[in-house]
């Protein structure tokens, strides 16, 4: 097999109660050639496979599950942020203070690009815009995010800095300090990628599930994948878009897997906080929410770094009912009893980047990983980037999130 498989999610993610559009899609039944192979259907090959066939190449689809959108898009909380997960003083101290300002920035364009492809699109997605509130906690105190906001200051990203005054006046939340930051995205994750898909497919892209990868030859020219029922796929180049369950030649120093853990509360009747922007806290384990279109309130946490798909489910009762918990502390007045909960898996890394570039000794081979809690705004900088490199161009960003650097780092 050519990626690790694993149970990606359990349970019932909100996201799986609203109709989805599907592009279509048939079985494989005989060899084919094309441009580009992209093997996986979830968020990362949707939008892969959109900015390849918008360059103008053939593009095949596979998905080794019987049909697009049943892996870890589902179980997404979809806050398209372009704040991630390592605060830019904790990174700088990694990779350096002017990289951690260019990943920053990266992901702010990120964001920002991914509002203006999907509006072109028009692809129908709930797409909302909505601010970020980061409150304090025990990986950043009052004190840390006022350093915070400096560091992002002199990137060029606006952020304001409230006291715990402040954020009593205008949100009614209890905490030492915050974080405000602006205009990130809300989207249902599963409507997001199928009209990428959708938008791929009437450039004449090919979608195939269910037709699982079993062997990927690099040769001089491109490569040779083999499906598990004999068929043979030969391509320029292929992309393994396979989200968390990584290339089984991929090195994977430094990536981790993470569970999760969510709910949806039933549609609100009492008025939801002012601005509905999303919330999340400095800390580890640290908690998030967000609203849906229809009043909801989904509110995840609780990961812990292990990747056993029973003993993640084993524990779901007990982090879910913790969620709750932590969530009716910070809002009161809020109705958590969950209408859906759910947990899954997710990759991580130690620097809180991801990994795109061509998998060093298989040539021709890319793969995009390690996405951690940005997964959709990651997604979007490996379409870019990739889509460069296919085209015969370099993505000026691509040496941050390449393989290189992640050994470089590792060691």
């Amino acid at each position: 097999m050519t990626t690790r498989k694993r149970d990606l999610r359990t349970g019932q993610p909100v996201w799986l109660a609203h109709p989805v559009r599907l592009p279509p899609f048939r079985k494989l039944t005989r060899d084919l050639q094309c441009d580009a192979l992209v093997v996986g259907t979830g968020i990362s090959g949707a939008f892969i496979a959109e900015e390849l066939t918008a360059a103008g190449l053939d593009v095949v689809i596979v998905d080794r599950r019987r049909a697009p959108l049943l892996g870890s898009t589902a179980a997404s909380t979809s806050l398209l942020q372009s704040e991630i997960d390592l605060p830019m003083v904790r990174l700088s101290r990694l990779i350096g203070a002017s990289d951690a300002q260019r990943v920053w920035r990266r992901s702010r364009l990120a964001v920002e690009g991914l509002a203006a492809r999907t509006r072109a699109l028009a692809v129908a997605c709930d797409m909302e815009r909505r601010d970020s509130l980061y409150l304090a906690g025990d990986t950043l105190n009052s004190d840390g995010l006022q350093r915070e906001e400096r560091a992002r200051r002199l990137a060029g990203l606006e952020t304001a800095y409230l006291t715990r005054g402040d954020l009593k006046q205008r949100f009614g939340l209890r905490r030492n300090g915050a974080l405000l930051s602006y205009d990130n995205l809300a989207a249902d994750p599963r409507k997001l990628a199928a009209g990428y898909l959708r938008a791929a497919v009437a450039r004449g892209a090919r979608l195939f599930a269910p037709c699982e990868i079993s062997e990927a030859r690099s040769m001089r020219a491109g490569v040779v994948a083999t499906a598990a029922d004999g068929r043979v796929i030969r391509c320029r180049k292929l992309v393994f878009a396979t989200g968390y369950e990584a290339p089984k030649q991929a090195p994977l120093r430094g990536h981790q897997i993470v569970s999760t853990f969510a709910l949806a509360t039933r549609p609100q009747k009492r008025r939801l906080w002012p601005t509905q922007c999303f919330i999340w806290e400095a800390s580890d384990p640290y908690l998030y929410l967000r609203t849906t279109a229809d009043g909801r309130v989904i509110c995840g946490g609780e990961d812990e770094t292990f990747a056993d798909a029973e003993r993640r489910d084993a524990v779901a009762p007990r982090k879910i009912a913790v969620i709750r918990r932590k969530l009716a502390r910070l809002l009161p007045d809020l109705d958590t009893e969950p209408a859906f909960a759910w947990c899954g898996s997710f990759g991580a890394s130690d620097d809180g980047l991801p990994t795109i570039g061509e998998i060093p000794g298989l040539r021709h081979c890319w793969a995009a990983m390690g996405y951690g809690g940005n997964g959709i705004t990651y997604s979007r900088i490996a379409a870019d980037i990739i889509g460069a490199a296919f085209k015969g161009e370099e993505d000026a960003d691509a040496s941050l999130f390449g393989f290189r650097r992640q050994r470089a780092r590792a060691s």
